[in-house]
């Protein structure tokens, strides 16, 4: 590990003064959540360093590992769980599993059937979602990965996929769905979801 990436991690933890019986879950998560900062911190740190001159007090923290670089990103693996989230999608919203929950808890009857209109642009802007997912996928488990000894592994990748899950995606559709009244399709979505990332975050972390 960099050591001024070892030097910054207990600045930016949340965890540096858990106690060792949980060590177990509390070391896991300590790990994705300072790659998560330091991510965010290079991807800001792009923004604001031009041609590599330093902009105040922009300073950069992270191994080479664990810089936003396109060029580590597996393209066969990306599309990959792209069909893995398709695939997902289909049999947990289909018409014999929670499809028809769903329907009515966001206030549609049995009657009312999906629009047929612009179904093109639908599945388009779908599969482009889910390109988008990964792709950035790709660059957390590459970051979170290399803080590990191992490097990225399909368990870490899985683990990825559930803490971006946990920290992002079903909070933020949460307060989303609690002004719409609608808790039970949030449910069924942010199960959806977290079946998806924890899949998209193993083929990543096991395709190298």
């Amino acid at each position: 590990m960099n050591m001024s990436l070892r030097a910054a991690l207990p600045r930016t933890s949340l965890f540096a003064n858990a106690q060792p019986a949980s060590v177990g879950f509390v070391r896991v998560a300590r790990i994705y959540l300072d790659a998560i900062v330091h991510f965010s911190s290079c991807f800001l740190e792009q923004i604001f360093c031009y041609n590599g001159e330093k902009i105040g007090a922009c300073h950069s923290t992270l191994s080479m590992e664990a810089e936003m670089d396109f060029s580590s990103i597996n393209w066969l693996a990306v599309a990959a769980c792209v069909v893995a989230s398709m695939i997902i999608g289909g049999v947990w919203f289909g018409p014999k599993t929670f499809f028809p929950i769903w329907w009515k808890a966001i206030g549609k009857s049995d009657r009312e059937g999906p629009s047929n209109t612009n179904m093109g642009m639908v599945w388009g802007l779908i599969v482009l979602a889910s390109f988008v997912q990964a792709m950035f996928m790709s660059l957390m488990v590459t970051a979170m990965g290399s803080m590990t000894p191992g490097g990225a592994t399909l368990g870490s990748g899985a683990m990825a996929g559930f803490f971006l899950w946990l920290g992002f995606v079903a909070p933020s559709s949460l307060t989303n769905k609690l002004f719409a009244d609608r808790l039970k399709a949030w449910v069924l979505e942010a199960g959806n979801h977290l079946v998806t990332f924890v899949v998209m975050g193993a083929i990543l972390g096991a395709w190298r």
